[in-house]
């Protein structure tokens, strides 16, 4: 340690009289003493290290930062404090090399800088060798797509089943991390399933052609279930007999409107409200059975226009159809502007056909 005091007059002066060039040059000098010897120091001389090297980071350039973040970063004895200081800085080229290398950073370390740092910080932590959960925890929620994938690619990142969660949600926009979720050999079995399911075609296609033979196997295995599935949910076959001669007491009192439509919708009865759009509309039960079960929202819409409904009643009434089909957030939207564009004329003109055809056409783009 003889060489390290003989820097302390040197160092004085840089403090309190040098230029940022001379500190920086200062900070290299400590540092490659410090690395000669760092193998054969104990704690406490590292922490004499941290102190002088604590004096002068402050007050240097980025750029002698940035390379004092590189020198220190794979040292796994680097002085801590002076390693978070160089984390936390706001220039990625300091703290990279820290957050991406550093052994010395405990996952608290991690967590406060996940927290409250921006993507490049964010991606430099997302890479490195081994991550908690409490740490990729708060990079998957805060974390932009390159920083998802980068997680989701990552042998020693370790993810909770709420981590997981979130990127399997993620995935059913980004084909890319669902093929590298997949791969993953501790997902747990019911968000892969899920995963698989929520994969588009194209995407299951990939799935199977990238993935491990057992994870094929797992992947057609879940395929298959699903197939299964959803031919026994294919929409069953309704009476309606109840339903119409509730409807047809209604209509013969004089009291069947869109509101008691909207209320058969809203209560979540199904062949009521079936019944009763049968009734107002005039088109066979059958085929307003068949319009309800459509795919897309647009049939809908068609009947709702046609008879002047508005947009409450329409939308309780594509919320009670059957499956999934148009019910999220984007989907009504995008309806209640087809719906808002969509004339009454041409509305008609279209039930009419319906009215009198034997089967309904199926509906056009709106």
């Amino acid at each position: 340690m003889l060489a390290a005091a003989s820097l302390i007059p040197e160092l004085e002066d840089a403090v309190q009289n040098g230029t940022p060039e001379k500190r920086g040059v200062m900070v290299q000098q400590i540092a490659t003493l410090f690395l000669q010897s760092s193998d054969r120091l104990n704690e406490v001389q590292v922490a004499l290290f941290g102190d002088v090297l604590s004096r002068l980071v402050e007050e240097i350039e980025s750029r002698a930062r940035a390379e004092l973040s590189r020198r220190l970063a794979p040292v796994t004895n680097a002085p801590i404090d002076v390693l978070r200081r160089l984390a936390k800085d706001d220039d990625i080229a300091v703290a990279g090399p820290v957050l991406s290398q550093s052994p010395r950073l405990e996952s608290e370390d991690l967590v406060d800088i996940a927290k409250s740092k921006g993507q490049p910080h964010l991606i430099a932590i997302s890479s490195r060798r081994a991550l908690q959960e409490n740490v990729t925890d708060i990079l998957v929620a805060r974390g932009d797509r390159e920083v998802v994938r980068l997680i989701a690619g990552n042998p020693g990142a370790k993810l909770s089943e709420s981590g997981f969660s979130s990127l399997v949600r993620r995935a059913e926009g980004d084909g890319i991390l669902a093929e590298t979720v997949a791969q993953r050999d501790d997902i747990p079995p019911q968000l892969f399933h899920e995963l698989v399911t929520r994969a588009t075609a194209v995407v299951q296609r990939r799935l199977l052609a990238s993935a491990k033979p057992e994870t094929q196997a797992e992947i057609r295995r879940v395929l298959s279930q699903v197939s299964g599935e959803m031919e026994k949910s294919v929409a069953p076959a309704h009476d309606f007999a109840q339903a119409q001669a509730r409807i047809a007491a209604l209509r013969k009192r004089g009291v069947l409107t869109e509101r008691d439509l909207a209320q058969f919708a809203n209560d979540g009865q199904y062949a009521e409200t079936v019944a009763a759009l049968s009734s107002l509309c005039s088109v066979p039960v059958d085929a307003i059975d068949k319009l309800m079960n459509s795919e897309r929202a647009d049939p809908v819409l068609i009947l709702c226009k046609a008879a002047g409904f508005g947009w409450p009643t329409t939308k309780a009434i594509i919320l009670v159809r059957p499956g999934n089909n148009a019910k999220s957030g984007a989907a009504l939207e995008h309806a209640a502007g087809n719906f808002d564009r969509l004339s009454a004329m041409t509305a008609q003109r279209v039930v009419r056909f319906w009215q009198h055809g034997p089967e309904p056409a199926p509906a056009g783009k709106t």
